[in-house]
């Protein structure tokens, strides 16, 4: 298992600009965290600095007693992110995207059940980009499973989702935190976070102003 994730005393700096500022909490394996607050906050950077895309400036994050950045070339292949962009190759089918990623990554996948999962059809051939914002949403999240991941990173993961599709990516959150993933969840919408996270971190313009249980939040909480 990956063992805790101890985010130390992180901050992280464009330019002059901080984007991250004292950022201190532990998230033990399996648990779910919601990562809150406005745009601009500090989420999107907080989740690219424990994908390895970004390095801290001060501070430092470990996985299992690892420091991240460091062995960031073993730890990745543990680690998996469903972000803004699907990283999909917009000339080929759901399935080839699916075969390409996997032969890309060493790994053996049931290309068509993965399909399945997300709500897509494994004998659509159509390219990708004849698909709508929302099923190029499930086909990235369909890549995102590929790896059976034990850290899972999601930025505003219901974008471009309808209700259907928002229902769905609980569920395979769900099933991925029950199998003992660990998952932050970056996103403006906590209510629908509520269904997988138990935790919450709550950041502004880049400082940390809640770190706790979601019970400790207002119900009717929300970020524009």
């Amino acid at each position: 298992m990956l063992g805790p994730v101890r985010i130390e005393d992180v901050s992280r700096r464009y330019g002059r600009r901080w984007a991250l500022i004292h950022v201190d909490v532990e998230i033990r394996p399996g648990e779910a965290w919601m990562l809150l607050g406005h745009n601009g906050s500090g989420k999107s950077t907080l989740i690219g600095c424990l994908s390895t895309a970004l390095r801290v400036h001060e501070g430092r994050i470990t996985m299992g007693g690892r420091e991240l950045w460091e062995h960031r070339q073993d730890l990745r292949g543990r680690i998996a992110v469903l972000g803004h962009k699907p990283h999909l190759y917009d000339d080929l089918s759901a399935a080839e995207n699916l075969s390409v990623w996997a032969g890309l990554g060493g790994l053996e996948a049931d290309i068509p059940g993965l399909l399945r999962r997300v709500g897509l059809d494994p004998e659509r051939r159509d390219p990708v980009r004849m698909f709508s914002a929302g099923m190029r949403r499930r086909a990235a999240l369909a890549r995102m499973l590929l790896k059976q991941p034990e850290l899972v990173l999601l930025d505003e993961p219901f974008t471009a989702l309808d209700p259907a599709g928002r229902e769905l990516l609980v569920g395979v959150v769900r099933s991925l935190r029950d199998a003992g993933a660990t998952i932050v969840m970056a996103t403006h919408l906590p209510q629908a976070a509520r269904a997988v996270c138990e935790h919450a971190l709550i950041l502004e313009q880049g400082r940390p102003i809640y770190t706790g249980s979601v019970d400790g939040l207002p119900q009717d909480l929300a970020f524009e």
